[in-house]
């Protein structure tokens, strides 16, 4: 017997529980000059924070995301939101920086297990031609949380502590674990088999790629012990993550990690290189500014957050009605327009990042950001779940997931390397060696720390400009008739014996 799903209170059950995930990582970025100080680290260290974050959370979304085809993406969602919240509490009452770095691996762990089933239960209940305010909705969560999550982290900063910034997930888990029980649906499972080889293949390779790039300032570019190399870790990593890629072409007897068929589809292919972009911009981004405006203009944690407020309002406010866009016109030329912007808003800001800048100045490159962030979510989006077939949701989200948090885990260290290569150039004689600046900064510090933060910003802003040129060759969508409000999914949507899960409410 069919039954009538309710999209829209599935997705915002859905949506709070990503709005965790994605706000503890806005959270962790303000508060970092906090932690350094009170679990007395350097930048080095408290940058692992993030990256052992994300790095815990993108390796794993492969395996997840056909998890949930197998076991339900409900359950999934489900186990991975307790694992989120019992690890936040770890993380608060961390006593040490190696303590708090494990804590946050569980951490990404748990969202590892959430993130594919959101994307996933998005495609399978909403029509095609209805997915770009469903996904607007999606990518919007992170304009929020750009806001709610830098903001929150500085009033809990700044009152009670860098500890609550993780605290704060507790009650929020489980409002967001009741409403996910109550609210989602329990959609048709698909049997899969699982590739242990390509899951440990791509764990070790990009293990090694991150923490060569991570750590690579650390020693010099140089040996870390014995006949091991900085550059011997990033080349095992490629070459490990191009073994992993040959094994899932010729794995023909177990079912691949990573359905290269999928591939096929010219869009879905652009999509997972775009987005990989925009997760290395994003997050690449944050660290840059959050140290200038701390470190150099002499801001609060809060102070500095609510410097992101235009771009977060902006991004929240234009979200749904370019969603509706997107269904209307070619994706294509909203996801240009936007990564355009978004390079340019790095550029200005980077331009504008001397140590006596008024504020008011810099909330002009926010805004701007914004209206950018808006042009981007919903249209690579859009354009990647547009032609997936239905017993293959799950699988296709963990890839398009997992390459956005390729680009994030990557962004991180990227970033990491390039500022301590930036200070080390800029920074005069005298100024500290181990970048334990601690919650204040000399005067004399000043301009060679802005300039190696405003170099820094440059990075994530050529990327960006990576974005706009893939996409410039998204094909045009072609027009479906899979679905109908009448008569629930085309059967053509679904494998030979399959049976609608979905239907759509009329």
């Amino acid at each position: 017997m069919n039954r009538t799903y309710r999209p829209w209170p599935a997705l915002w059950a859905l949506v709070l529980g990503f709005f965790m995930i994605l706000i503890d990582t806005t959270i962790v970025s303000v508060a970092n000059p906090r932690i350094m100080e009170g679990l007395k680290t350097d930048i080095n260290s408290v940058i692992w924070v993030t990256s052992a974050y994300l790095l815990a959370y993108a390796v794993p979304l492969l395996i997840t995301g056909r998890l949930g085809d197998r076991f339900g993406p409900k359950n999934l969602y489900l186990i991975g939101l307790v694992v989120f919240t019992l690890a936040s509490g770890w993380c608060g009452i961390s006593g040490d920086i190696s303590q708090l770095i494990t804590a946050r691996v569980f951490q990404g762990l748990g969202a590892s297990m959430m993130t594919p089933q959101t994307m996933a239960i998005i495609t399978r209940i909403f029509p095609p031609q209805e997915r770009g305010p469903a996904m607007g909705l999606w990518g919007a969560t992170s304009g929020v949380a750009m806001l709610v999550g830098p903001v929150l982290g500085g009033v809990l900063v700044d009152w009670l502590g860098w500890e609550w910034i993780f605290f704060v997930n507790l009650p929020v888990g489980v409002v967001a674990f009741v409403m996910a029980l109550r609210l989602v649906p329990q959609l048709q499972t698909h049997p899969h088999r699982f590739d242990v080889v390509g899951v440990v293949l791509s764990a070790i390779g990009m293990f090694l790629l991150v923490f060569g790039l991570q750590e690579g300032e650390t020693y010099d570019w140089g040996t870390i012990t014995g006949p091991i190399s900085v550059w011997s870790l990033i080349i095992a990593g490629v070459v490990v993550l191009g073994i992993f890629v040959v094994w899932q072409a010729l794995n023909k007897k177990g079912e691949p990690l990573l359905p290269l068929a999928l591939f096929r589809d010219r869009n879905f292919a652009l999509s997972n290189a775009a987005i990989s972009a925009v997760g290395f911009t994003v997050t690449s981004m944050s660290l840059p500014l959050v140290f200038y405006f701390q470190l150099v203009l002499g801001f609060t944690p809060t102070e500095s957050a609510l410097m992101l407020v235009p771009m977060a309002v902006i991004t929240a406010g234009l979200a749904q009605p370019v969603g509706r866009l997107v269904d209307t016109i070619n994706p294509r030329y909203i996801a240009v327009t936007g990564s355009v912007l978004l390079a340019a808003s790095l550029v200005w800001y980077s331009l504008l990042m001397e140590p006596k800048m008024a504020f008011g100045w810099l909330l002009l490159p926010s805004a701007l950001m914004g209206v950018a962030n808006a042009c981007i979510w919903s249209p690579i989006s859009t354009t990647a779940t547009r032609n997936l077939p239905q017993s293959q949701a799950g699988a296709g989200s963990g890839v398009y997931n997992t390459t956005r948090q390729v680009g994030s885990v990557l962004g991180s260290a990227a970033v990491a390397a390039l500022i301590q290569v930036r200070l080390t150039a800029e920074m005069p004689a005298g100024a500290p060696t181990d970048q334990k600046f601690g919650g204040t900064l000399p005067e004399f510090l000043h301009a060679g720390f802005s300039n190696a933060m405003a170099q820094s910003l440059l990075l994530p802003a050529g990327i960006a400009l990576v974005c706009a040129l893939i996409v410039l060759f998204f094909a045009k969508p072609k027009q479906t008739v899979a679905w109908t409000s009448q008569n629930g999914p085309a059967k053509s949507d679904f494998a030979p014996g399959e049976e609608p899960a979905e239907i759509p409410v009329s």
